[in-house]
């Protein structure tokens, strides 16, 4: 048994839980620990280059747009980009945006094109906002101290 595999199990029970088309959702320390000892477990930031450089991103992502910057329109070639960093179409891959709503529709729209292992990270890189209106104070991949870089 790989250390990892608990982590799947309960990522692939929380998807099920939600009736989600994809194979599981993860939360941002479970995402880290499996890239850590996964080698082909790929993280795929979905965020606009806006976000990657004025928010910060997590050294190692793939950086594939969802929405375009700017005027936020769809990536057409959203999958045609991800085959071609991510050529492997049953490795774990990791989808994560800000907050894991564009994530959501990334990792469905990967499992329905053929990822067989395509996982949301939940809370994304900088949670919800918080009474305040504020981000990086509830959930996400910043809060929880991993590893990030300023754009």
């Amino acid at each position: 048994m790989n250390p990892y595999d608990p982590i799947f199990a309960e990522a692939q029970a929380r998807a099920k839980s939600q009736s989600l088309p994809y194979a599981g959702a993860l939360m941002p320390n479970e995402a880290h620990a499996i890239l850590q000892q996964h080698p082909e477990a790929k993280l795929v930031d979905i965020r606009t280059r806006a976000e990657w450089e004025w928010v910060g991103k997590v050294p190692g992502a793939l950086l594939i747009e969802w929405n375009t910057w700017p005027g936020g329109q769809r990536n057409a070639k959203f999958l045609e980009e991800l085959r071609s960093q991510v050529p492997n179409q049953d490795a774990p891959v990791f989808f994560l945006c800000r907050s894991g709503g564009r994530s959501n529709s990334a990792a469905t729209a990967a499992a329905a094109a053929g990822y067989t292992q395509s996982f949301n990270v939940l809370q994304g890189f900088e949670g919800d906002k918080n009474e305040h209106n504020q981000r990086n104070s509830v959930g996400g991949w910043r809060k929880a101290g991993l590893p990030w870089i300023q754009g």
